[in-house]
């Protein structure tokens, strides 16, 4: 995965992911269709629509093919499909020094799970809440530091929507999806991406309501991750440090309260259903 924003990616790159942005968005307004109209169409969000029009985000190649063909594009845009994914094998994520090593092993992974009892894990949060978060961060960050960090984050949800589709479970508390990080609008599209992810099929979300009475997750949020060829892991962050866990009886502690906060959450299909009440209420 790759951050157009990284020097390593060079000049050429930064301004490829730009140049593509300004035609998609040149042709959509062409044929009269706003960004969320657009997305719609194309299976995609109004955010992903929006970062990729402003270069922040590197558009995928199903993305480029279904926008040449729907826009009318000739074959324009599907043409730089090489030039992209030349431009993302010479780039490298920027990440904090801290987190580069988990970053490495979720770029290669087939199978992810994460439990969040803080904040929206990162490979679901919008632009805007990510940005909302660094500038929150203390001690304060620079802007362009914001920049690089929100850049490498959306370059991570590639995951998501790359093939073969990894395995991707994600279980949030109700209590995250109630905080309103970066105000009202920011919140609501927040709910509305989760909402949308949730209709992946790689992907099932689920919510741990907050009247549980027993609830196996206290100890902390943390990812259970299986790279591609290799034994799982587990990963911790807290405060900026971050521990890779690799010990076999570690890795299955983890595995096994993993377990066990998943039972206790809401299904999938209710989790959905929970969050469009926690939408209707914002």
């Amino acid at each position: 995965m790759a951050d157009p924003t990284d020097e390593d990616a060079g000049d050429g790159a930064v301004d490829l992911f730009r140049a593509l942005g300004r035609q998609i968005k040149l042709l959509r307004e062409r044929a009269g269709l706003t960004q969320r109209e657009l997305g719609q169409r194309l299976g995609y969000g109004e955010e992903t629509i929006s970062s990729v029009e402003r270069g922040r985000r590197i558009p995928q190649p199903e993305l480029l093919d279904a926008a040449d063909e729907f826009l009318g594009a000739g074959g324009l845009l599907s043409a730089a499909k090489e030039d992209v994914e030349r431009a993302k094998a010479k780039a490298r994520v920027r990440h904090p020094a801290w987190f580069r090593d988990y970053a490495r092993l979720e770029s290669e992974a087939v199978e992810l799970h994460e439990y969040g009892n803080h904040v929206v894990p990162g490979l679901l949060k919008t632009e805007a809440h990510a940005r909302a978060l660094f500038g929150m961060r203390m001690p304060l960050l620079d802007e362009q530091t914001i920049e690089q960090r929100v850049t490498a984050r959306l370059a991570r949800q590639e995951l998501l929507t790359r093939w073969p589709a990894p395995i991707v479970t994600c279980i949030i508390e109700e209590s995250v999806l109630r905080r309103p990080i970066g105000g009202r609008e920011v919140h609501r599209g927040q709910l509305e991406q989760l909402l949308q992810l949730g209709q992946l099929r790689s992907l099932q979300l689920q919510v741990t309501p907050m009247d549980r009475a027993e609830h196996a997750g206290m100890g902390g949020p943390f990812i259970l991750l299986t790279p591609n060829g290799r034994s799982q892991v587990g990963y911790l962050e807290v405060q900026n440090v971050s521990r890779l866990i690799t010990d076999p009886e570690e890795v299955r502690m983890l595995a096994a309260r993993y377990g066990s906060i998943r039972a206790q959450a809401l299904s999938p299909r209710d989790s959905l259903t929970a969050i469009e009440k926690l939408l209707g209420e914002t």
